[in-house]
């Protein structure tokens, strides 16, 4: 019985996209590789992929593009959580496959931003490029400075100054800045300190070439520095841009990023299990293939355990990350906050193990470039601090569960109910 089924329009998606992944992805890994290393080679890594521009062509003529837009009200079109969900997980097998469909991170998040929060101006500059494939686009909201886990420890100063905003401050982990296409940040800071905490911070659109725009560094992820995607490190001196470029509102940013977070998580989480689906299937051919002392690696019983467990925890993290997806579209994402930090938990640590798994089974082989294991175990490590570590999402769990089984909340509940009449039904 499924659960969650998907719309006959979802399941048609699919069957196009596994066709395309198949036919075109897959068999391109290995020339995506070797781009990369050729042109690392030749001082030319923060160069946009060839290979990659060409797939995109292919899947947008046949209708593969931006895929990840949201059904809305001005958008009927669109995909419900519930129906992108399976799209995401086949586009999280390979990491980079997602920019081919025109779905990658950050942009689908920014220009989900836009498109419900942008005003007709912004959305003709800003979301049209990037909806065509033009245009790339980062989020700037990390600091190095303050504990980033909370978002209104924010520190990058934005102030007004006639009819312009000056920004001033330092953003790191800006992801997708290295690419020479982005022009666009949106960049979170505070304009108003004295207002009340989650009213202090506002979003404004810079564009990357403004003057005192300054990548300081790229910076590095367990040794990948994610070329020419990039995750890099910005200084913001005195940054000047027209009052109209402020999101919605002033002191409307972390409502924003509340908007922004929801969807994005549970596309991260869906990734995840992408990766991980590989991994076991990668380390299944690698234990039938290998043997050791005599038998096939496979015929140990230490990797039946491992084999075993690891399909009880994609199962367990894509039903989880289903049901998330389905009370977001349903109830909304803020009654399904509990939902959605429970798979941010949960999705990125299993696919974290099952890729551990994985590696050993590979032997010394699972820690290099031939095989896609070390660097996918560095992406699901670091979701599991991107977008909130596990400790915030866990804390707010576990407030949500108290708050539960508070007595004073039972005892008000009790005083609500109306009287029982002896049929049981309620007396008016």
């Amino acid at each position: 019985m499924d659960l969650f089924p998907h719309s006959d329009k979802a399941t048609a998606l699919l069957q196009r996209l596994q066709a395309f992944f198949d036919g075109e992805i897959l068999p391109a890994e290995a020339a995506i590789q070797a781009e990369a290393e050729a042109r690392r080679a030749a001082g030319n890594a923060w160069q946009p992929s060839d290979v990659i521009a060409g797939l995109s062509a292919k899947a947008r003529a046949q209708g593969l593009w931006n895929l990840f837009l949201p059904r809305t009200g001005d958008a009927p079109d669109g995909l419900s959580n519930l129906d992108y969900a399976p799209l995401c997980e086949l586009m999280g097998r390979v990491p980079w496959s997602a920019e081919v469909f025109n779905c990658a991170a950050p942009d689908s998040g920014n220009m989900e931003i836009l498109a419900r929060y942008g005003t007709p101006a912004q959305q003709a500059r800003w979301l049209d490029p990037l909806l065509e494939g033009t245009l790339r686009s980062a989020f700037l909201m990390t600091e190095p400075d303050v504990a980033s886990s909370d978002a209104t420890n924010v520190a990058c100063r934005i102030a007004r100054d006639g009819d312009d905003w000056v920004i001033s401050g330092r953003k790191w982990f800006s992801s997708g800045a290295g690419d020479p296409r982005c022009g666009l940040h949106i960049v979170m800071g505070k304009t108003d300190p004295d207002a009340a905490t989650h009213l202090q911070q506002s979003m404004l659109l810079v564009p990357a070439d403004a003057p005192g725009v300054r990548v300081l560094r790229p910076l590095t992820v367990f040794g990948y520095d994610d070329a020419p995607h990039g995750h890099m490190d910005i200084a913001l001196d005195a940054v000047r841009v027209p009052a109209d470029s402020v999101l919605l509102g002033p002191g409307r940013g972390f409502e924003i990023a509340q908007g922004r977070l929801g969807p994005g998580r549970m596309h991260h989480c869906m990734r995840s299990i992408g990766l991980a689906e590989r991994a076991l299937e990668l380390m299944c051919t690698r234990l039938r293939e290998r043997r050791a002392f005599g038998r096939a690696i496979a015929d140990f019983s230490v990797w039946h355990e491992r084999i075993a467990q690891s399909r009880c925890m994609i199962d367990q993290a894509r039903l989880l990350t289903l049901q998330a997806a389905h009370a977001m579209d349903t109830v909304g994402n803020k009654a399904a906050r509990q939902q959605i930090a429970m798979i941010k938990v949960v999705a990125p640590a299993m696919a974290e193990r099952v890729l551990d798994w994985a590696i050993q089974a590979h032997g010394g082989a699972g820690v290099t470039a031939d095989f896609p294991l070390a660097q996918a175990w560095s992406i699901a490590r670091v979701l599991r601090l991107a977008d909130g570590p596990d400790e915030v999402h866990c804390a707010s769990i576990a407030r949500m569960e108290l708050a539960r089984h508070d007595p004073a909340r039972h005892d008000r509940d009790r005083r609500d109910v109306p009287p029982r009449t002896a049929d049981g039904g309620g007396r008016r």
